[in-house]
């Protein structure tokens, strides 16, 4: 089955440091993805960033930052460390609306007592 994704970026967390300004330090965002019958499944997640691990001689200002950049900080974190789970997630989502889950109660189980006769109406 072939997969369509889309990613998009939600919101974003930033802070000031040392010497730098604006420091993304977090993100919100969410991953659909599409087959090719147009049934979708959604992911949201977030992606911290370590204040720690900012590069001050490579750091873009929040002004010339792109949504394709951000998009690779995240997909460097998602891809290499859960994308398993993340693509599991969507897959189930497509599976489920294609053979849905029924839950029975307890009244509906092939175990559970039968009332063949129904208590008489007041009626009569």
């Amino acid at each position: 089955m072939a997969i369509t994704y889309t990613w998009k970026i939600k919101s974003l967390k930033k802070t000031n440091g040392t010497g730098l300004n604006d420091v993304i330090v977090g993100t919100q965002w969410e991953l659909k993805g599409t087959d090719e019958d147009g049934d979708s499944g959604v992911f949201n997640g977030a992606t911290p960033f370590e204040m720690s691990k900012v590069d001050p001689e490579n750091f873009v200002s929040y002004e010339n930052l792109t949504e394709e950049m951000v998009l690779d900080w995240i997909k460097a974190v998602v891809v290499d460390h859960y994308w398993d789970h993340v693509e599991m997630q969507i897959l189930r989502q497509i599976a489920l609306l294609k053979n849905p889950e029924v839950e029975v109660n307890s009244a509906g189980l092939p175990w559970a007592p039968q009332n063949p006769d129904p208590a008489p109406s007041s009626d009569e």
